[in-house]
């Protein structure tokens, strides 16, 4: 049988052709299965009609909305490849994803009209530019979404591809120079949806939040695995803490997932107002290790934090930790998902011992097939059935996994190493402190030095010196910052990762003596 991920939601429509699959949280627009599945046909059938033909990449500028789900599964009915782009890049980043991909249709957001004009003048090899959104009017180079699909068949289109072909090409988040396109394909993105379904408390008739933006694989991967599970997806376009507790209450939301910057920002909220949250069981929160003490805060209001570990190259899941765990083994992300292997290797490639810090090594079905156009890289990444993950970490005898940091990040301070990540974890516990990184900076004495770049909560003052001082009695003396920077924010990635090449250039030291 052919595992094509738009036939599989033609077949979850079959099964429950009434159940509401999909809302937009700010329009209301609320979409069931069969009637999701018809506007995915129009699509398709759209885009077919064009000219758009199997293996040939569609670009997906677009918020999270309804006209994103049709998108995607629209071009997997066809064979053709999604290309997820950040709407938060600027021309030129777009410009190098664009032009990578080598994408022939463009489908985007009234919004990023500029961005795209920009994109146009480049003269790329773009046949289609599909323009969602007809209250302003359109270029003329420009196709509109509505008319170009409302006229469309909803019948079924000819199924084109599936199995290992690739079913969408992922952008990393290109921290430290340009993004690799992580090509994943129909049955790598349905091992990844069977994992996380069987490895979580995920439930047919479950609702959704979908805070994470869909360029994103945190984002695109539990979309994909609620709708073939048959949930639904409540869908706000972009993160606005206010919406999202008034529509979890609202729609009475069950589970959703975010990243722990975001968890931040909602804890503002929850603490200012009253929400009736009854009905949500979880959030999964990962891209970043989850302080323990935004764990604890949650709990005591009783919220239950499931923290996931993944990347963009592994669909963004290989761990989890159950929410009764969270607490009991707090710091760790859990222990493998189902149908997926872990290990923590030593630099000679054997199994750690517990507590030893080595590289995290991901194998399973859901891992990519390789980094587009970039067969050095792949091979370099992708070694004996292994994803070698670049992230560094411990495990205890119960397989559990602790991430430390990325190896690229980690400081050598006198032959020490030092993982920013602990610093971080330890500072995020002062009571004064908004946010905080931790990057290495020279030191003429030790080599390498660690530095503490920190935000201040809004009517809270604090100094250097007493931030040194938090830190004694918590972490050995030669991890304690050296240097205490004073930033208005933390520069982030979409996905709430650091900057610290940002940092490392703002802040190049070198350390005191």
């Amino acid at each position: 049988m052919q595992t094509n991920l738009g036939n599989l939601l033609r077949q979850r429509a079959q099964l429950s052709p009434q159940i509401e699959a999909l809302v937009e949280a700010e329009s209301g627009r609320r979409f069931h299965y069969a009637e999701l599945n018809e506007r995915c046909n129009r699509t398709a059938n759209a885009l077919q009609d064009s000219g758009v033909r199997p293996g040939e990449r569609v670009g997906c500028l677009l918020m999270n909305s309804v006209e994103y789900i049709e998108t995607f599964f629209a071009t997997a009915k066809l064979g053709a490849v999604s290309v997820p782009m950040n709407w938060r890049l600027t021309p030129e980043e777009l410009d190098f994803i664009a032009k990578d991909a080598g994408i022939t249709a463009l489908v985007y957001d009234a919004e990023f009209d500029a961005a795209v004009a920009a994109l146009h003048e480049r003269a790329l090899d773009v046949r289609h530019w599909i323009r969602v959104g007809d209250a302003v009017a359109k270029p003329d180079w420009a196709l509109s979404y509505t008319a170009l699909t409302i006229p469309a068949s909803t019948n079924e289109p000819a199924l084109a591809g599936g199995n290992e072909d690739p079913l969408y090409i992922m952008y990393t988040s290109g921290t430290t120079g340009f993004p690799k396109g992580a090509v994943h394909t129909h049955k790598s993105a349905l091992a990844v949806t069977i994992a996380l379904a069987f490895s979580a408390d995920l439930r047919y008739r479950d609702r959704y939040l979908q805070i994470l933006p869909l360029f994103h694989v945190g984002g695109l991967t539990p979309a994909i695995t609620h709708l073939l599970r048959g949930a639904t997806l409540v869908m706000p376009r972009s993160f606005n803490p206010q919406l999202i507790f008034s529509t979890l209450e609202r729609e009475s939301i069950t589970t959703t997932g975010a990243v722990p910057a975001m968890l931040e920002f909602m804890w503002a909220v929850l603490e200012r107002s009253q929400y009736n949250l009854s009905a949500l069981r979880w959030i999964a929160c990962g891209a970043a290790p989850v302080p323990v003490s935004l764990i604890e805060k949650y709990a005591a209001a009783g919220i239950e934090i499931q923290q996931v570990y993944g990347l963009t190259e592994c669909g963004g899941f290989a761990c989890m930790i159950s929410p009764e765990l969270a607490l009991v083994k707090a710091g760790s992300t859990g222990p493998a998902l189902l149908h997926t292997e872990v290990r923590i290797a030593d630099e000679m490639g054997r199994d750690a011992a517990p507590g030893e810090v080595g590289e995290i090594l991901v194998r399973g079905e859901h891992l990519m097939k390789e980094y587009w156009n970039q067969p050095r890289a792949s091979a370099e990444t992708l070694r004996g059935g292994w994803l070698y993950t670049g992230d560094l970490a411990t495990w205890d005898a119960a397989g559990f996994v602790y991430v430390q940091d990325r190896k690229k990040d980690m400081i050598i301070s006198g032959g020490e190493n030092i993982y920013p990540a602990e610093i971080e974890k330890i500072l995020a516990g002062h009571p004064k402190l908004q946010d905080v990184a931790v990057i290495g900076t020279p030191s003429p004495k030790w080599g390498e030095s660690p530095l503490a770049v920190v935000v201040v909560k809004e009517s809270q003052q604090v100094t250097a010196e007493e931030v040194i001082a938090f830190c004694r009695g918590k972490l050995a003396n030669y991890k304690i910052p050296k240097i205490v920077e004073f930033a208005a924010a933390i520069p982030r990635n979409s996905t709430g990762k650091i900057l610290k090449n940002q940092l490392r250039k703002r802040f190049p030291g070198p350390a005191p003596e």
